[in-house]
């Protein structure tokens, strides 16, 4: 594995030029993804600024652009008017050199439109001569012209009373009001993980703090929370967060997680009351940061689309100088005590030719690099092997134990492993057994949809050239079709 120097990872972009030879030898890799976001070059990870704006969806990554490490962080901007084919617009925003308030990152953020422009709200990085840290919440308008316009001075600086491990300001528009509030991932100095929030009448100046959100019983839960946000989803509210550095029943070792609590919020007294436990968003082994759309008008769902990756870990393609994607947009809607996700009914547009599985004389179907496979479950033990070699053998088994209502997603039989730290599988219980899976296969990840959304496990996946086959057993009835690519793969800076 690679050592970078703090040099190498901080080095600011000057051309475009800088980056053709590295494009030029990712972009042969066999893990490209076909209709998934990807980094142009480098790493990708966190989602920012998803916004509806000028009839068209604004997304934003965050990037560095030299390699698959966590270091001087941009934005990167891509749009689509269906969610599912996208188009590369190029970096959006750079770090300023020198003492400027972002100069060794711009971190994560949210969006909101004002009248004919976008405005971005962004954490600046900044780091002394010494690499002392702090943090600053910025602001950048964006116009039709698609050029970015910083605000001189940010928004206001880190709260002394908190380490500078302050992050992901997210705007919220509460109906009804003229009003605004900011909620902020944070650590307190006991090394305990809180949100900020920061009120203002104008989204543009202002801004005050308001206060720590409390949340009775989660006083001690982790000792930072990234990307919190308060949705509210028919007629619920939902705060979605993560919590780092603690394990949870059912991840393995996994310290870092993307989950929700669902409650009540109330915005006087700054206090989510929960209803209920902290539940998992996604339990397959890579997702992370997730990010709802601001600006959508139906009160009953959310748009919502996550880091299909996780800190403090590697992966394959780090050897390739690339790293990063993330999921399909999911639609987020509330049921029961749990909320479900589910992918967009305009994923059909990207299916070809309708495939029957054939299954050969040991029971193997041929697996397309990019494929949906849905399939109809009746009562019974599943067990559905993925990415096996020609014989049946290995591969990522979906397991479901119809006695014990549990199902297992477990990739311990591929053969190019990967953060085994982590563990090898996930488990999700089902208390209504298994009715129905929609699993979407891209060259290094894989989706799947239990029960129209009831669960969902995403993950990477690096299979070898002869692990492209798949069998089932099991009460069960197929359905596949390869899917066309969703993303114009250009060299776009």
């Amino acid at each position: 594995m690679r050592e970078w120097t703090r040099e190498e990872k901080y080095r600011y972009l000057k051309d475009p030029q800088e980056l053709t030879e590295l494009y030029g030898r990712i972009r042969g890799s066999v893990y490209r993804q076909t209709f998934h976001n990807q980094a142009v070059t480098g790493l990708m990870n966190d989602p920012n600024g998803f916004v509806w704006f000028d009839n068209r969806w604004h997304l934003f990554y965050q990037w560095c652009p030299w390699g698959a490490v966590h270091g001087l962080k941009h934005w990167y901007h891509i749009v689509s008017k269906d969610l599912i084919t996208w188009k590369n617009l190029g970096v959006c925003l750079l770090p300023d050199q020198g003492d400027g308030y972002d100069n060794k990152g711009v971190y994560s953020g949210s969006a909101m439109p004002i009248r004919d422009k976008i405005y971005l709200y962004y954490t600046g990085n900044h780091r002394d001569a010494d690499w002392t840290r702090h943090a600053y919440t910025c602001l950048a308008r964006l116009g039709n012209d698609g050029w970015p316009e910083k605000y001189p001075l940010p928004l206001f600086g880190s709260h002394p009373d908190y380490t500078e491990h302050q992050r992901d300001p997210k705007i919220i528009c509460l109906p009804d009001r003229e009003d605004y509030y900011m909620i902020i991932g944070a650590q307190t100095k006991e090394k305990r993980g809180c949100a900020l929030i920061y009120h203002s009448e104008d989204l543009q100046h202002g801004w005050e703090f308001a206060g720590e959100l409390t949340v009775p019983g989660y006083e001690a839960f982790g000792d930072m929370w990234e990307c919190p946000s308060i949705e509210r989803i028919g007629g619920r509210d939902v705060f979605l967060f993560c919590p780092q550095h603690l394990t949870l029943p059912g991840r393995g070792d996994s310290r870092n997680h993307n989950g929700y609590i669902m409650g009540t919020m109330d915005w006087e007294s700054l206090t989510f009351t929960p209803d209920g436990q902290f539940h998992v968003l996604d339990f397959g082994f890579d997702s992370y940061a997730a990010a709802c759309a601001n600006n959508i008008e139906d009160a009953d769902k959310a748009i919502l689309i996550a880091w299909m990756g996780v800190p403090d870990v590697s992966y394959p393609t780090d050897e390739e100088d690339w790293a990063g994607c993330l999921t399909l947009p999911r639609e987020l809607t509330v049921r029961g005590r749990r909320l479900i996700q589910q992918p967009l009914p305009e994923l059909k547009k990207l299916r070809g030719e309708k495939i029957i599985p054939t299954p050969d004389a040991k029971g193997c179907c041929a697996l397309p690099y990019a494929a949906e496979l849905e399939m109809d479950c009746r009562a019974g033990d599943v067990c559905v092997h993925l990415f096996t070699d020609e014989e049946g053998k290995g591969g990522l088994e979906i397991r479901y134990d119809d006695k014990g209502r549990e199902i297992t997603v477990d990739r311990s039989g591929l053969r190019t492993q990967f953060n085994v730290q982590e563990g090898a599988f996930r488990k999700r219980p089902l208390e209504n057994g298994l009715s129905h899976l929609r699993i979407f296969i891209d060259r290094s990840s894989v989706e799947i949809f239990v029960n129209d959304g009831d669960a969902v496990f995403t993950s990477r996946v690096f299979p070898k050239k002869e692990e492209h086959f798949f069998r089932m057993e099991g009460d069960l009835f197929p359905r596949l079709w390869e899917l066309r690519p969703a993303v114009k793969e250009e060299f776009l800076i």
